[in-house]
């Protein structure tokens, strides 16, 4: 976990009036309808207003092997073709909207080329964003499931510098079939867990209102868990905000965009034909 007192922050321009902030898109060849959404919230802004700055919080991708899927020499695939579409996407939109980009459990790997070649700008996690006289401290959050013990020593593992080193040292094929295998792996223990994500492991609370106290921050926003809602951490105002996930195939559809302007927090639903009206403010 986070030691206490070593937050990153980044304090936002004057200019900035309005922030968009999602996570959990889990981009992937298989699931164009995401993906078409996604692209559809790039060139139509909701309630018609462009935000100032963009912030994806993670697990942008389903999958990120190395930054080497987006080398012009690498041999083409139907995947690598798709997450090469995404990072021109991107890009294009970065060069009139700066994005800002943490790493999520499905992207960890997305390292500083591909961040380039997006038009990222990468961040801590977390970070604590000073925007309109607060302080908002974003993460992916799975790094505050603690209760998921098995997670947490394998992110402990991946994330370390030498396994990254060794993983991405093996052949491009063979770490897409690593990838494979894991991306099997969990949806098995989803299947025997139930794909319902109330039953999977949440945000310890405690540990979200150490973060915030440290941070010296009211609000945590995070994605991961896949569990939108507004959650009140005792002390003094402090709350956890948390993203939906998209899913363009889900029954009803899930697409939703948080945004921070001087309203505060509100959540905007997207549909086929844009956004809807703010389903809530927090």
């Amino acid at each position: 976990m986070k030691d206490a007192g070593r937050f990153a922050e980044l304090s936002a321009p004057a200019h900035w009036q309005v922030v968009d902030i999602i996570s959990d898109l889990h981009l992937q060849a298989s699931e164009p309808g995401t993906f078409e959404a996604w692209q559809r919230y790039l060139a139509h802004p909701p309630l018609g207003r462009a935000a100032d700055a963009l912030f994806i919080l993670g697990d942008l991708f389903e999958v990120w092997v190395g930054d080497d899927v987006l080398d012009a020499g690498t041999p083409a695939t139907g995947e690598r073709e798709f997450q090469r579409a995404c990072a021109q996407a991107l890009h294009a939109h970065s060069l009139h909207t700066p994005v800002f980009f943490l790493h999520g459990n499905r992207d960890f790997l997305l390292g500083p080329k591909a961040l380039e070649a997006c038009g990222m700008q990468g961040l801590e996690d977390p970070t604590v964003l000073v925007f309109l006289g607060q302080r908002w401290l974003l993460s992916h959050g799975d790094a505050l499931c603690l209760d998921d013990t098995d997670y947490m020593r394998f992110r402990a593992q991946v994330r370390a510098p030498a396994w990254q080193r060794e993983f991405l040292a093996q052949p491009l094929e063979q770490r897409e079939a690593v990838a494979r295998g894991l991306r099997a792996q969990s949806e098995a223990r989803k299947r025997d867990t139930g794909h319902d994500p109330s039953l999977w492991a949440d945000v310890d609370a405690t540990a979200a209102r150490e973060w915030l106290q440290s941070a010296q921050a009211a609000t945590l926003v995070h994605g991961h868990t896949h569990r939108p809602g507004e959650h009140a951490l005792g002390g003094p105002g402090l709350c956890r905000v948390v993203l939906s996930d998209w899913d363009a195939g889900a029954t009803p559809p899930r697409a939703e965009v948080l945004r921070l302007d001087s309203q505060g927090l509100r959540r905007l639903r997207l549909s086929p034909d844009g956004a809807t009206p703010p389903c809530s403010t927090c």
